[in-house]
């Protein structure tokens, strides 16, 4: 078996006008007061490596460009559609009247485990990533159809935005993809 790495050339790399142009993954991101830039960046970055089809950027969390954004998303705030929006809650009452499914992130009573979690039929879901120490806010998260729980068995129970970000959106791309 060949274990060659591969050159960047090799990877087959969209440029920004072929990812605009492909069909993305039904999925929204929303971030709730993101504190870290670099979180955000990695947000950007992953949801680039999946077709996500939309980041909305709520509350404190900060805007492209910024170059502490730019130094993680590597040029991803260019291809990744996103938007700000001030709040939140608003912004969640908004999407589920427009009837997408809205899925806060979060360790939370009656919460769905990841690994049992199957992505409804619907053409388009958004998932809530809340703030680095509070998490996702309350008043969201009651205002979600569901909270999503990934499972965790150590002792921090703890993982970093970034991270979050890469195992739901990881597991909600291949079970999406799975289907088709």
């Amino acid at each position: 078996m060949n274990k060659r790495k591969l050159k960047n050339s090799e990877l087959d790399r969209k440029s920004i006008d072929e990812f605009k142009k492909a069909s993305k993954t039904p999925i929204i991101v929303i971030l709730d007061n993101i504190r870290s830039l670099n979180n955000i960046g990695s947000v950007f970055r992953t949801s680039d490596a999946f077709l996500i089809e939309k980041i909305y950027l709520c509350g404190i969390t900060a805007q492209p460009p910024h170059k502490d954004i730019q130094k993680t998303a590597l040029g991803a705030t260019r291809t990744v559609d996103w938007e700000y929006v001030e709040n939140s809650l608003e912004l969640v009452k908004d999407l589920k009247a427009e009837g997408i499914k809205v899925y806060s992130i979060e360790q939370a009573e009656g919460a769905v485990m990841l690994n049992d979690f199957q992505p409804p039929k619907e053409n388009l879901i958004a998932v809530v990533f809340g703030n680095e120490v509070k998490g996702v806010q309350q008043e969201v998260v009651t205002a979600s159809d569901a909270v999503i729980e990934i499972p965790q068995l150590g002792n921090k129970h703890s993982l970093n935005i970034s991270v979050s970000a890469g195992v739901i959106l990881w597991d909600l791309f291949s079970k999406l993809r799975s289907r088709n």
